[in-house]
């Protein structure tokens, strides 16, 4: 007997029906739980990183920026938001951070790598680690500032070489440089860095923003500064972002480009760092997340932000993917019910 010629047969037994009812009922609990087991957006990107971060280096002999720079940096920076990230996912990471002396030993990639900013990067992951309590001496975060005032500009800046006149996720730009260096010196150690912090500091306060990376590097460098001078730079700076997003929600590095990925999760970034939200801000951020949401890729990165774009890069996927996880982790407060 089929199926169709079940329900056709009389006389079925009254038993039956109740079973298929329940099966229908068990049915739609199950799918009502799997619904309302879907992980969210940070933690489909958490474990993609989670996933790609240990693989470089027994795929390829050395460490890299991407991956544990930009990647473990966010998985740190996921951790002490108190999100499940895996011991493996980080245990060589932390290992590599643990000796900043040993950093420009690392062949790195070749034809891509600059030790000068990756110097900057692993500082930044080494930073997070710290702060994760991943890695408990402190004495490893101050060699690692201490390695970066070679590469300071008298003018305070950090000139890496990206070729571009704007940043990527893996590239950073001078601006963005320049505020992960001095975050470094800071918390390494700010009164030995007195001199360079001033420095960094003062080149950021009189950079005038033309792309949202640089007034993204220029307020989160002087989120917890106030004077007359800085209020100013400050105000001008998040002028160019919220006058600078989409109707699509995202944000481009111009006022008038597409959107794209590693725009998005700056803008978010910085925003999330205001102390009093607007109206205004959090419906552009609700709106941003929601852009970063619609772009996520099944495997739970996001196609990397490349200038110009377009091109393809597994470095830049990564990064892009690492900074995209931490815009949604740093906003994660004003998702949707």
């Amino acid at each position: 007997m089929n199926f169709q010629q079940f329900f056709k047969a009389p006389k079925m037994p009254a038993l039956w029906g109740l079973v298929l009812l329940g099966g229908v009922g068990f049915f739609a609990a199950s799918s009502a739980h799997q619904s309302l087991a879907q992980p969210s957006p940070e933690e489909k990107a958490i474990n993609f990183l989670s996933r790609e971060v240990p693989r470089w280096r027994p795929e390829n002999g050395c460490f890299s920026c991407h991956n544990n720079g930009d990647g473990a940096r966010v998985l740190f920076v996921a951790r002490r938001h108190q999100y499940a990230v895996s011991e493996a996912a980080l245990t060589d990471t932390i290992d590599w951070l643990s000796r900043p002396l040993e950093w420009d030993e690392n062949k790195g990639e070749p034809g891509f790598s600059d030790k000068r900013l990756a110097r900057i990067q692993f500082a930044a992951s080494l930073l997070e680690a710290t702060r994760a309590e991943a890695i408990s001496d402190q004495e490893p975060l101050r060699s690692a500032a201490q390695t970066l005032l070679a590469h300071q500009a008298p003018d305070g800046s950090w000139p890496i070489d990206a070729g571009e006149q704007v940043g990527s996720p893996v590239t950073y730009g001078v601006p963005l440089a320049t505020w992960m260096a001095l975050r470094t010196l800071e918390v390494g150690d700010a009164v030995t860095f007195e001199n360079e912090i001033r420095l960094a500091r003062q080149w950021l306060i009189t950079l005038d923003p033309r792309s949202l990376p640089d007034a993204a590097a220029v307020l989160l460098a002087l989120t917890e500064r106030d004077s007359v001078e800085i209020n100013a730079r400050r105000e001008r700076a998040m002028s160019l972002i919220m006058e600078s997003q989409k109707q699509d929600g995202g944000w481009g590095p111009y006022r008038f480009s597409p959107s794209e990925v590693f725009d998005t999760a700056l803008a978010l970034i910085v925003l999330s760092q205001v102390t009093e939200v607007s109206d205004e801000q959090r419906q552009a951020i609700t709106q941003g997340r929601d852009y970063l949401a619609i772009t996520q890729l099944d495997s739970g990165g996001w196609i990397e932000t490349t200038r110009p774009s377009g091109a393809n890069s597994y470095a830049q996927h990564v990064s892009t993917s690492a900074w995209a996880t931490q815009a949604l982790i740093q906003t994660r407060q004003f998702a949707r019910n």
